[in-house]
């Protein structure tokens, strides 16, 4: 399953340890200056080798991590951790759901002051 032939593509590789869901959103990632290689952004066909620093901007949060071995294809989690250093900052925390304001059932329809309120609880 696993190689260390000592190379591999940059995309190939966020891939296969689990970066991203998908080959190609780590290529778009690429593609979109979002994968830094040693400090460098690069192309979805850059080689990473270990020891190089990855440096992945992805689903709103940044992840750097330090090669350590080299797959070829997409492998377990367990592997996968194995694979990398993970450098990363911590993810933000999770914001708490607000309590919905919930109207009684027959009040009929919400006046504009009260749709105002709503929409203010509610975030937007």
């Amino acid at each position: 399953m696993a190689s260390d032939e000592g190379t591999v593509r940059v995309d190939s590789w966020i891939w296969s340890v689990r970066l991203t869901k998908t080959r190609s959103l780590a290529a778009s990632a690429c593609r979109g200056g979002h994968v830094r290689v040693n400090g460098e952004r690069v192309k979805p066909a850059h080689v990473v080798r270990p020891g190089d620093e990855v440096r992945l901007h992805h689903a709103g949060r940044e992840r750097i991590v330090v090669v350590t071995r080299v797959v070829r294809k997409r492998v377990g989690a367990a592997v996968a951790a194995e694979c990398f250093i993970d450098n990363s900052p911590p993810p933000p925390p999770r914001e708490e759901v607000a309590v919905v304001g919930v109207r009684d059932r027959g009040a009929g329809r919400p006046t504009k002051r009260e749709r105002r309120d709503l929409e203010r609880l509610r975030g937007h």
